[in-house]
């Protein structure tokens, strides 16, 4: 059995790891404190946007899943997210700003990201 951090925690620190990577990251929605799912956008600010969501492996470790590869159009992401929100209220959507498309993760990212 492997402890799972709650949600508020791990975005928290999520944001902070970017800021002190001189990074600019939001949170754009608040879900659940204890269990929502995780979003994470990551836009280059180019046009181009990815996404990724946390999800529990067959292990028990939380990874992360690339949804939409970085080089995505950034409307596809925004049209993503919402469809997600509206699914689900309980999910929590962090917004990365980063010209080089880093998404500051630590940990396993399963699909192709850039």
């Amino acid at each position: 059995m492997s402890l799972r951090l709650k949600s508020e925690l791990y975005v928290q620190s999520l944001v902070r790891r970017v800021q002190a990577a001189m990074g600019a990251a939001y949170v754009l929605r608040r879900g659940d404190k204890d269990a929502g799912g995780i979003y994470v956008r990551v836009n280059r600010l180019d046009g181009t946007a990815g996404v990724l969501n946390m999800f529990t492996d067959m292990d028990g470790a939380q990874s992360f899943r690339v949804v939409l590869p970085v080089d995505s159009d950034e409307a596809e992401s925004d049209a993503l997210i919402e469809r997600e929100m509206q699914r689900d209220p309980d999910i929590w959507v962090v917004d990365i700003e980063d010209a080089r498309g880093r998404h500051f993760l630590e940990g396993r990212i399963e699909g192709v990201w850039d």
